[in-house]
Parts: C-alpha cells; structure tokens; sequence
C-alpha cells in the first residue's frame, strides 16, 4: 500500500497538474489538511477534533503555501497566463476579467490590451463555432437576438457582439476594421 502523501507533496502534486491561484491552492490543502487531523484525532480517541486541527492546519498550509510562492512553485503571473490562455478562445473580456477576480488577482494591462485587440476575432470565432456560417444565419428577430445573448452570456463586450451580429446579418466576411 502506498504512504500518503505529505500536505508539500499534495501541494506540489495539484501544482504539476495545473497552476492554481493561492486561494485555490489554500482551500483545496486546507481541506485536506482538516479532513487528515480530523481522522488522526477520531484515531487517537479527541473529544472535539474541529476545534485544534484548524487553526494548526491553516497555520501548516499558510507555511506551506509561503514556502511554495518562495521557490517559485506558485506564480500568480503564470496562474493569471495560464487562465487567459485557455479561455480566450472561448470567452469575452468581460467572462475572463471575473473569473480572475474570482481568484483574488487582476489582470495584467498587457494582457488586457491583448484580449482587448482580439475579442472581435475570438467572438467571430464563437459565433462561427456554434452556429457555422450561413445554415446559421439569423432568420427572425428572436433568433438573432438569441444569438446575441449567447455571445453576452460568454463574456463579449455588447459593442462586440453588435459588431459580429451585424457583419452576420450582412454575410460579410471577417476581417478587422
């Protein structure tokens, strides 16, 4: 049978799976770290195991977490790079901008910049995606307008979402203005 592994190896475990943000990080080992003392407590026979394991857990896994941002383990700029990379293709500015905030961190002006200059493209993109080209050409008011919301709903701009639906209704190729 294989040893558990220690709250560093759990850390460094969910780390090489993906980046995480601190918070993210906090509550994924403070859970692991409460549910370890409570069953080491339950064990050794403790009246209230709720009551110590806490604070010496968040007090373990905020050590923990320091020593990790240290050695660079943890990195709110890869966190953040990371984040934007895998939702840019399918979501707004709007949709990644909470999502960071969700984390505690905000968004890099360069990257913002980025998103900015490419939302139109990306949202063209979703749009293409999920209703492809001409077979999805708004027939009816409400058809467009439910379009409309789906690009709202991911996170577009609403100047973006009317520029794409205008370009839609005029079949008018891609490109930028």
């Amino acid at each position: 049978m294989k040893a558990p592994l220690s709250l560093k190896g759990r850390a460094i475990a969910l780390l090489a799976q993906r980046e995480h943000s601190e918070i993210e990080l906090r509550r994924k080992l403070l859970r692991w770290a409460c549910a370890a003392a409570t069953k080491a407590a339950g064990a050794a026979g403790a009246a209230d195991p709720d009551l110590e394991p806490t604070s010496a857990g968040a007090a373990q896994v905020d050590a923990l977490i320091a020593w990790l941002r240290e050695h660079d383990y943890l990195s709110e700029a890869r966190f953040v790079d990371s984040r934007v990379h895998a939702r840019a293709a399918r979501f707004g500015n709007l949709r990644i901008r909470q999502e960071i905030a969700q984390h505690g961190l905000n968004l890099p002006a360069d990257a913002a910049q980025a998103l900015k200059d490419s939302e139109q493209q990306r949202a063209a993109a979703v749009w293409q995606r999920k209703f492809g080209g001409s077979a999805g050409m708004p027939a009816t008011p409400a058809e467009r307008a439910r379009q409309a919301r789906f690009l709202a709903a991911r996170g577009f701009s609403g100047e973006v979402v009317a520029r794409v639906m205008r370009r839609v209704g005029r079949c008018e190729p891609e490109n930028d203005d």
